[in-house]
């Protein structure tokens, strides 16, 4: 009886004891359970909607870029593309096989498809190719049921109508490169892309807009089931450019042949109307993607059609420049509206001889003649007095030898020398014979089709700074998108400048101006200018002397440059041109004919004073 008490109390124990512990466990599991379903309930239901709802980026539209009356340069159109779902492919280079018995597939698209199809699950698409033509749809559609797994997507690409029009202002886009990747999540949407030059590049943060969201269902490996919301985001900004669409054609036909830039102003606003650089490439290639072969063309061209020369080629300004070199000495006292000089065809300086452009030499001529006839021998002889310094003092007044600050990118300075500079950069001083040379617009003097423009076009609108803009301004507080008086004066008297305006009048309407080959008969369409030849090599005294035909016998790139600056109408200018042919011979016979054309055009089309867009930025 004792032993059977004792094994019941001690088997009571135990299960007390196993029920203590049950007790325990199941109100530890009840409040683990109370902690995940009650208290953290909101946390954990959010998580599982979130691993059951993916939000996705939809890339926006790109905003357009237009002319200043509107017209489109830059738009979007539908891209048809041909994609590939692995998982629903028999084979992946089967079906590219197959693929390419119907349309083009380049060896490297070939590439990146098979790499791109390595890294992505098999549900993903994979882009095979872009721009597809309409009848390459039509033939993959039909052929559909043999191409398992491949698809027609429909997005939107940008297209230029014009082609090369303006390339060189636009620039082009093109997909983001590894560098480009910022943290911003649109840019690593497959396909997208951004500008990488011209407008398309200084403006891409308005073109781009702001990307829309779609929210869709996913299965737990990532596949989408449905589209449970979509959101699209905002387009791009419109952008209003100053070019007049018009006279940009005109020009670029005008050129269409030669190596050279136009550059075409308002010389009240500084809104450039033109800007031509030829040759020129289609920027449409490199938004479908450009070749190998295509990319090496380009750039081993020997014209450089990938440099926009109008505000990156930098010249000689030749005998363009010899206005600022009056006014430096009118200004600073050197010389007198009546200055003259004999010109006998050379000049004599220590132990050197300068030569005169014409062997006989001028004769006896004043300032207003020498600008007209560009007498050397003037201007070396003014050089001489000025100095250089204060040669490059007045050369900066008029825009020349520093960035004028245009929004395209790639705009190069020039260069006005100076003692300094040479001491700090060569390391030796400078010598008297170079500012002869530099008196000339030869020697170190680089400059920009840009800037001869914009020094033409404050010569001749009374001395106002304008600076050369791209896109219009939008309007201050009292509705004018221009500068004030005040702000704008170079401080050069006008009494000098009617004084070089009346030189280069004489340039082009003179009996024994450099360009009367060009003159326009009638007051209405009468325009002004100067030409220039700058040389591209020196030469010898014995080709002087024995008269070498120094353009016409040697080879293209050893050519002088061909330049014209000029201004319309001749009463109350408006319009500034700049004409530059590299290596294209003497100014006035293959520079100012182009000039006169394009002023002409420019005066009857007349963009200055027509009704253009107001704002540079349009939603």
């Amino acid at each position: 009886m004792r032993s059977d008490s004792d094994r019941y109390k001690s088997f009571t124990r135990r299960t007390a004891a196993v029920a203590g512990f049950k007790i325990a466990l199941l109100s530890v599991l009840g409040a683990r359970m109370y902690q995940l379903q009650v208290v953290q309930a909101d946390r954990y239901a959010t998580l599982a909607e979130e691993n059951r709802i993916n939000l996705r980026l939809l890339p926006p539209p790109r905003g357009r870029i237009l002319d200043r009356r509107g017209r489109l340069l830059a738009v979007n159109r539908q891209n048809y593309r041909v994609l590939m779902t692995v998982e629903r492919a028999d084979a992946a280079k089967d079906t590219l096989d197959a693929l390419g018995r119907f349309i083009f597939i380049g060896d490297g698209d070939r590439k990146r498809v098979l790499r791109e199809i390595g890294r992505k699950r098999s549900f993903v698409p994979v882009t095979v190719r872009e721009n597809l033509d309409w009848n390459e749809v039509a033939t993959i559609e039909v052929n559909a049921p043999d191409l398992p797994g491949v698809t027609i997507d429909v997005g939107r690409s940008r297209f230029y109508p014009g082609n090369e029009l303006a390339a060189h202002v636009l620039g082009y886009v093109s997909a983001v490169s590894e560098e480009e990747l910022n943290g911003d999540p649109l840019l690593e949407l497959p396909g997208f892309k951004i500008g990488k030059s011209g407008v398309e590049k200084v403006y891409d943060g308005l073109l781009r807009g702001t990307a829309g969201t779609s929210q869709v269902e996913v299965n737990a490996i990532g596949r989408i089931i449905r589209e449970l919301s979509r959101q699209d985001g905002e387009p791009g900004w419109d952008i209003s450019l100053t070019l007049d669409l018009d006279l940009q054609t005109f020009a670029a036909e005008r050129i269409a042949d030669e190596s050279a830039a136009v550059v075409v102003l308002d010389v009240q606003t500084g809104d450039v109307l033109a800007i031509v650089s030829t040759p020129s490439f289609d920027p449409n290639a490199f938004n479908s993607g450009i070749s190998t072969a295509d990319w090496n063309a380009l750039v081993n061209n020997v014209r450089s059609p990938l440099t926009n020369k109008a505000i990156a080629g930098q010249y000689s300004p030749g005998s363009t420049f010899k206005m600022i070199v009056a006014l430096a000495a009118l200004e600073n006292g050197v010389a007198s509206p009546e200055q003259t000089a004999f010109c006998n065809g050379k000049y004599e300086f220590g132990d050197g001889t300068f030569h005169c452009w014409k062997r006989s030499g001028h004769g006896r001529v004043d300032m207003v003649d020498a600008i007209a006839e560009s007498c050397d021998v003037f201007f070396y002889d003014l050089s001489r007095r000025v100095g250089i310094d204060r040669i490059a003092e007045m050369a900066g007044r008029f825009g020349l030898g520093h960035d004028l600050g245009i929004d395209l990118p790639g705009e190069r300075p020039g260069l006005m020398p100076t003692k300094a500079w040479k001491l700090a950069v060569q390391g030796v001083a400078w010598q008297s014979g170079e500012t002869l040379v530099a008196g000339i617009g030869q020697g170190f003097v680089l400059t920009t089709p840009l800037q001869l423009a914009v020094m033409t076009a404050r010569m001749v609108n009374g001395g106002r700074a304008i600076v050369p803009r791209i896109t219009r301004r939008e309007p201050n507080a009292e509705g004018s998108a221009e500068l004030g008086e005040a702000e704008m004066s170079i401080g050069v008297s006008d009494a000098h400048l009617r004084l070089v305006r009346r030189g280069m009048d004489d340039v082009v309407n003179g009996p024994t101006g450099t360009a009367r080959g060009v003159r326009v008969e009638g007051e209405a369409l009468a325009f002004g200018g100067k030409t220039g030849t700058a040389q591209v090599r020196r030469i010898s005294e014995r080709e002087r002397q024995i008269g070498v035909r120094k353009n016409e016998d040697i080879p293209w790139r050893t050519r002088d440059h061909a330049l014209f600056v000029g201004y319309a109408p001749l009463a109350e200018p408006r319009y500034a041109i700049a004409v530059v042919v590299e290596h294209g011979g003497v100014g006035s016979a293959v520079a100012a004919p182009i000039a006169r054309d394009i002023l002409l055009e420019v005066q009857r089309l007349d963009p200055a004073r027509s009704a253009p867009q107001p704002l540079a930025l349009v939603r």
